[in-house]
Formats: structure tokens, sequence, C-alpha cells
């Protein structure tokens, strides 16, 4: 079998709107397109006893054991292939479910779809799902231990901490869109100006300086102090010699820690000679040159947590260790509590696993154990000496337990250091009384604390403290997203997007766009290139300054990745024609609609569906849709149109030459097609349709008619408005146009134009893309013979697996087809095609290019309207 493509699908796809989070496998079974599972022999038996967790898999007979079934009764490799990737993710801690395997048009080729939580682990699941099949089939060994260990390594090198993914999983949970801004944890909720920026626990609200203060230990303690918090006894010191003071200032026993430390690291406790001492400075300054000496105070370790001012949680941390039996050593007693399936690699579990460093054997030693020592029955002996969750720690939760007095302290230490997230190490014997009575203190104050032992301690009620980072970062009434209007289609997707964020603009939003040409932020181009693909789309959805956002939607990416935004306001569909047919599985317009709709349904369930009404796979897609639906057609008399307002619907018209909103039996006139720019006098009817696109969404929005009217008015078609969109340049003999039409809808719509324009000799220069079927390129073809009277055929880029002379051949087949004796001319470079036909040119001559890289082509006719400009022109 032979993994021909993976696919990572991050947003709304073909295969779901919902399930955002896809692998898509093109996988070519070779020879097992005929060998499927019940033809081989022992297949079954030697996957049950490698994975026999399938057994869960329920697949199409909808039981306990369907998935088995299947296999027993004969199925294909690729199905086989998706149910093994679903399983040793879940095996690996990542439980998914959704799965899907389609045959494509290509006999033996698949597409295996399956769901992954983290990215890269969902693409090893992928080659190793392949490759545990292999093996299953030729009977091999496989090491399937070694894969689960790598995946669970992968996924705690990429995936989101605990603390970072509750805030995340609690947005979600409230509908907020985010999005991670890079590979560690620094994540953006909401969209455009509404968005907010956290890394782990802290927030863009928390205060550099507070951090600053919360990280310089012994700067805590002494404001701490000034405000008459109880702190605990000692002295910063950065050299070994200095020890015997730090002893005699402070006293036995003692705790050393790095003055920058965290996590626990470099941490000794209960230290009582100055030998001890020596040896635990030194541990401690490996991680930080300077060293804190503090009074070890006796009691239990406590985390309070205090968001926004206010305490939300509390816990009882216990250190790792390990109760004997009077018959495991204590090597024996750390891996049997391994085995709690609470325990886990990382951050998997609620607990995590116990490893034993040099501070489990420095607390040995200090009572004269090893690791080979049996503890009496009943005896706890502690393998760790702080607290903390990521050493194997576990927590308890006492949240309902704490005084008020201590609550008062706790969010009273939050405002004298600063921090709008806080956390606050306590030892103390308890927490249900004063600390002032206990005799408790303050050990530290953090910034970023852990959120895991509140979201899951190991007893006691877990606290959503994440909702509260929410509830701080959205308070009621502040929204999370920007407006979204996405535009897709085959043909007129550009014109109608820089047409709608027009509009937008003009009243008084600050709208980021993409289009085929460039990513836009008020007209002001960001980045150049073809940006219609769900990156670019969160380049704008990135942008704090832009409060609206218009995105043009191609297929490409849609395929590719899926959409780059969850859902939409507004879905437009300006057309579905014949393009792109026979890439990437898309065969057929049916197959192409499947693609298109998915911006539709990516549309919210208030939101609304534009729709071109002159177009059956636009009306197709329509009624399936679940948001609300409002149609677009030229023709006044259309059923769809005249059906939908009878039952009270929306749509846009063109009547009595105007460009109307239709609600219900109410007509609502914008302005004159003749008087709209774009429209050319109302010549070009690919051009009304997306001046009616744009009028009816942005008319939806909640603009009003005379804001449209006005903005309808003042988009001129041009190179800097419109580039490549029916751009004309004026010459004194001759007129040039240029256009980026590429496929034959693209070309009829420029026929229908050229009828209007009077003209003694018309030049056409084209050129075809080498990804398209034959018999689309020879359409190109027939229709530049019905609309040109001389034909320059060029050829240089875009060649996509063809030759330049197989695409000119087929182009001529074409042309010939319709007149034999066609004038036709070969110029390979469209620089030289373009010069070539202004030397054709006499009086009245009309030019067009019909260009696939419209910037070279409009700065070569620009060219040469400066030099005719200077008297230069000669051609």
């Amino acid at each position: 079998m032979k993994i021909e493509n993976i696919q990572v699908l991050r947003g709304p796809n073909i295969w779901s709107i919902r399930r955002k989070k896809l692998i898509q496998m093109r996988l070519d079974l070779q020879e097992m397109e005929h060998r499927p599972s019940n033809e081989i022999d022992g297949f079954y038996e030697r996957l049950e006893k490698l994975l026999p967790s399938l057994y869960s898999h329920r697949c199409s007979p909808g039981v306990p054991g369907g998935f088995f079934q299947r296999v027993i009764a004969g199925t294909w490799m690729g199905h086989v292939i998706e149910h093994i990737a679903l399983e040793i993710q879940t095996l690996a801690g990542m439980d998914t479910g959704f799965g899907r395997t389609r045959e494509t048009k290509t006999k033996g080729v698949y597409n295996v779809v399956f769901a992954y939580l983290e990215e890269k682990v969902g693409v090893f699941a992928a080659e190793s799902a392949v490759r545990i099949t292999e093996a299953l089939i030729k009977g091999e060994d496989y090491n399937l231990d070694a894969d689960i260990q790598q995946m669970r390594e992968i996924r705690e090198n990429t995936r989101l901490g605990p603390s970072t993914g509750s805030i995340v999983e609690e947005a979600i949970a409230r509908d907020i869109p985010w999005i991670r801004l890079n590979n560690q944890s620094l994540v953006q909720l909401g969209y455009g100006k509404n968005q907010v920026r956290f890394r782990a626990t802290m927030t863009e609200k928390t205060s550099s300086i507070a951090v600053d203060i919360a990280s310089n230990k012994e700067e805590t303690k002494r404001l701490l102090q000034e405000q008459a918090i109880p702190v605990a006894k000692g002295v910063t010191i950065s050299s070994a010699s200095a020890v015997p003071d730090a002893i005699r200032k402070v006293g036995f026993p003692l705790v050393f820690k790095p003055l920058d430390g965290n996590h626990g690291r470099g941490i000794s406790i209960n230290i009582k000679t100055e030998e001890e001492a020596i040896e635990a400075y030194e541990h401690a300054a490996k991680i930080s040159r300077r060293v804190i000496v503090e009074r070890y105070v006796t009691g239990f370790d406590f985390r309070v947590l205090v968001i926004d001012n206010k305490m939300v949680a509390a816990a009882l941390r216990k250190p790792a260790h390990v109760t004997g039996d009077g018959r495991l050593n204590i090597q024996e007693l750390i891996d049997l509590e391994n085995t709690d399936p609470r325990r886990g690699y990382g951050h998997e579990n609620v607990l995590t696993e116990i490893t034993v460093d040099r501070d489990t054997l420095d607390l040995l030693a200090k009572k004269d154990y090893t690791l080979e020592t049996v503890p009496e029955k009943d005896e706890v002996v502690y393998v760790k000496s702080t607290a903390n969750l990521s050493t194997g720690g576990t927590s308890v939760d006492v949240t309902d337990h704490v005084h008020p007095q201590n609550i008062f302290i706790c969010e009273r230490i939050s405002k004298i250091i600063g921090l709008d997230i806080c956390g606050i190490d306590i030892m103390a014997q308890n927490l249900t009384e004063p600390l002032t009575d206990t005799g408790g203190v303050i050990l530290e104050v953090n910034a970023a604390p852990g959120f895991r032992m509140h979201i899951a301690p190991s007893e006691g009620l877990p606290r959503n403290v994440a909702g509260h980072v929410i509830d701080m970062l959205y308070p009621a009434g502040k929204s999370a997203r920007i407006p979204i209007i996405a535009i897709t289609g085959t043909n007129g997707k550009t014109t109608t997007t820089r047409l709608i964020a027009h509009i937008v603009k003009n009243n008084g939003h600050r709208v980021g766009f993409t289009t085929s040409d460039g990513i836009y932020v008020q007209n002001n181009m960001m980045l150049k290139g073809d940006t219609t693909g769900p990156v670019s789309s969160e380049f704008i959805l990135k942008d704090p300054t832009v409060d609206f956002a218009v995105l043009e939607t191609a297929r490409g990416g849609i395929l590719r990745s899926g959409l780059g935004f969850g859902f939409c306001d507004i879905g437009v569909v300006t057309n579905i024609q014949e393009d792109h047919l026979g890439l990437s599985d898309i065969h057929s317009l049916e197959d192409l609609s499947r693609v298109k709709s998915v911006v539709l349904n990516s549309v919210k369930k208030d939101g609304w569906g534009v729709l071109n009404a002159d177009n059956e796979y636009c009306v197709r897609i329509g009624k399936k849709a679940e948001c609300n639906i409002a149609y677009f057609s030229r023709n006044e008399n259309n059923p769809i149109i005249k059906s939908h307002c009878k039952k009270g619907g929306i749509a846009a018209i063109c009547e009595n030459g105007f460009i109307t909103i239709l609600k219900g039996d109410w007509k609502i006139r914008v302005q004159r097609t003749i008087l709209i720019p774009l429209t050319f006098g109302g010549t070009v009817p690919f051009m009304i349709e997306n001046v009616l696109a744009a009028t009816l969404a942005t008319f939806l929005w909640g603009f009003k008619t005379e804001d449209i009217k006005i903005s309808l008015e003042t988009f001129i078609p041009s190179a800097s408005q419109t580039p490549g969109r029916m751009n004309i340049f004026e010459f004194k003999d001759f007129r040039f146009m240029i256009d980026f039409a590429h496929n034959p809808d693209g070309y009829t719509g420029i026929k229908e134009f050229l009828r209007h324009i009077d003209s003694p000799l018309k030049i056409g220069i084209i050129a075809g893309t080498g990804d398209r079927r034959d018999d689309d390129i020879r359409e190109l073809g027939k229709i530049s013979a019905e609309m040109f009277d001389y034909i320059i055929l060029r050829q240089e880029k875009h060649l996509r697996g063809r030759t330049a002379e197989n695409i000119i051949g087929l182009l001529k087949e074409g042309i010939e087809s319709v007149d034999p004796d066609k004038q036709v001319e070969v110029v390979p470079k469209e620089v030289d095609a373009i010069k070539h036909a202004m030397s054709l040119a006499r009086p009245g001559t009309f030019i067009t290019a019909l260009s696939d890289v419209v910037d070279n082509a409009i700065e070569t006719v620009q060219d040469y309207q400066e030099q005719e400009r200077n008297g230069l022109f000669n051609v």
C-alpha cells in the first residue's frame, strides 16, 4: 500500500462542519484492492490479538464488536486503517471517534479520514496505522507499545498545557473562537479588534511589573512584610560562604530554594546541619545565582488561587509519596503507585507518574533509606520534597473550608503584588483558622500559576477556575467576534469580495479582506498573491485593528485545510460552474457543489446564505442549508425568486433597469444599473450578478440602501480597485482590456461584453492552464473563435504537467472546430504577445488579454501608456 498524501484539516471541511480537526489520507491500496480482510489467512486473529480494544468499535452494525464483524465478513484495508488510526490515538490518551473511508474516482485509491486531537499525533497515527496493517497482513510482529509511547511524547511536546487547555476549552464552551499563535502556550481568544491574548495563565491584563515582583521572591516577601502579611523568616545569599551566617540569622530547620526557580526545582527542605545546608545551597545555585534561605515551617502545603482579585479555589497539596505494606520495597511501591489509572505520562491524566531523581534519593538518604528499603506497613514515605503535581504530587480541594480572614489576606495579596491571576503558596496547619492564629505563613506568590490541581484534584470537587478567567477577559456584554462575510463560487468571487469590502468600509468599519491577488486592511495591501485559503483568513482575524472581515474563500483552501474560521455571519455563493474539474477528486459539478457548500453550511443558523437563483447548483445547495437563504437573479421572473418572495423571502433582482431588493411583495430600488460603474453601463451580465450579490449581502447585514447606493456609485472598475477584472486602458488609436477569465464561463462573460463593443478589429491574447481537462481547454479555443477576429496564443506558465505545445494544440483544435480559417498566431511570451497585438492595431481596435498573471500584463500595458504620453510609444 502507498500513502499518496496526508492533509491536515483544521476547520469546517467537506467531511464535516462540526468536526474541524480531521486527517485526510489519500491511500493507494495497490494489490490489496483485490484482497479484503476475509481473504487474508489469520488477519482477524492477529488484529484482535494486537488490538483487542477494537472490540469497542461499533462500526455500521452499531453494536460492540461491530467492526470485528466487518473484518470477519470482509472489508477493505482503508477501512481497517481508519479504525486502527483512531484506536491507537485512544490508547495514547487521545480519545477520538469520527472516521470515514471513501473510494475516490481512481480505482483502488481511498480517502481515509479520521479525527485527531493533536495534529502531529494525527499524522503519525495515519502512518503508523498503515505500518501496523501491513505487518498484520504479512503476519509479522509489531512493536505497538513503541508507537503508543512515541505518540504520547509527541503530544506532550506539542499540546497545550493543562492550564492553557482548560481556558481554551472554556472559551470553546462559550462559543469564543481561538487561535494558537505559536507552538508553545500563546493563544488568541476572539477575532480582530475583539481579541485578547494569554500565555499559560498570564493574560494581556497581567501587569509586567507584577510579574517582575512575583518572580523576585525577596522583593515579594519584603512588600508583603511591609503590609503585615505573615511570611517565613529568611535571607537571600549568593555564595556558599554565606551559609553559616544565614544559619545563625534564621536558625534550623531550613529551606533552600532558588530565587528565580519554579516548579519546585532546586528546593531542599528540613535542613538540620551545616553540611546539609551547603549541599542544599549548591543544589539551588544550579538554578539561580541567588538562593533564598528560610525557616522551615512545619504544616501542610496549600495553594490558593485568586483571579481578578477574588479567591476562586484552594487546594491542599501533598508531595509524591508511597505507603508501605511491609512487603514491597520503595521502588516496587513507586512502580505500583504508577499503575494507578489516574496517573499518566506528562499531563495526560489527573496525576503524573512518579519518577526517581536526586530529590528522591536525598529524601530517602535522610531517613537512611534506599530504593530497596521495605517500609513498615502503613508507613508513609515521601519521595519528593515539594508538592508540585508535575513531580507526582496530589491535591485535595479545600475551597469551601477557607476561613474568611484567610480569603481576605489572599485577595489583598493579589492587589499588593498586582496580579490578575495569582497563585499563593501557604504553609499552615490548616486554612479553616486564621493564619495569624495557627502561625501559618505565605511562602510564595506565583504569576502564571498552574490550574491542574484545581480543575482535576485527586480528591474533592473540581473547580472551573478557567471560567473565572473568561469572565475577566470577556465580561458580560463584551463580544469576542467580528462580523464575517465569506464569498465563494466559481467566477466573480474577487470582484464581489472587493465590492462588499468597499461598502463595509464606506459605512465606517475598519475592514480586512482577502482576495486572489492579496490580503488588504482598509485597501492597504498587506501581502501579495493568491490569498484565498485558511491561512489568509486567519491573517485578517488575527489583526487587532480589523472590526469586519470579508473573506474570499476558494475551493483549493477548503480542500487543503478546511475553512480558516468556525462560522460566518453571511455566506455568498456567486455561482457553481465547470472549472478545476478533475483535480483533487472533484470530477463533476455535484462534487464541486459539495466543496462550495462548506461555506454555506458554516453560516450560523440566524445568519444568511446569499445564492444565485440563476444557477441550478446554487439552488440545490440552498435547499439543504440550515441558515436563512436569500437569492439574487438578473431575471425578475425567475421562478425560484417568485416562489421565495411569495413566502416572504428576501431577494435582489435586476428589474426595469434597477438593482432592486425584494422583501416579500415589497420592492426597494437601490440604483439604476447603468449608473453603477462596475456594470459598464449595464452591458456586462456577470458584473451585474456581482453587484446583486454584494448589494444583497450588505443589505442583509443591515446597511441602509442609500449608503449601499453611494458605494455602488463610487466603486470604479480599474487596475487599482479591481485588478484583472475587465481593466480597460485607453490608447490614442485603440483600447486594451485585461481580464482574469480562465474558464469557459468566464470567457462567455467576456464574449457577452464584447458584443456591445463597436470595433473593426477585435484581437484576443489567450492561454490555457495545464491542469484542466482536454475538453475544457478546447472549449476556451471555441469561445475565443466566436468573439475575436484575430487570436494570439501564448503559453509560458501554468503548464502543470503538460507541455506548452500540447496546450496550444488543444486551443487550436477548439478554434478550428468553429472557424478553420480564423487568423491565429503563436507568440509564447506574454510581454511579446502584448507588444505584437499592439503592432497589429489600427484605429478603433479592441485588444483583450485573458491573462492568468494579471500583474505582469497590467504593468506592461501601463508602461506602454506612459510611453505614449511621453511621445516614446513605438511598437
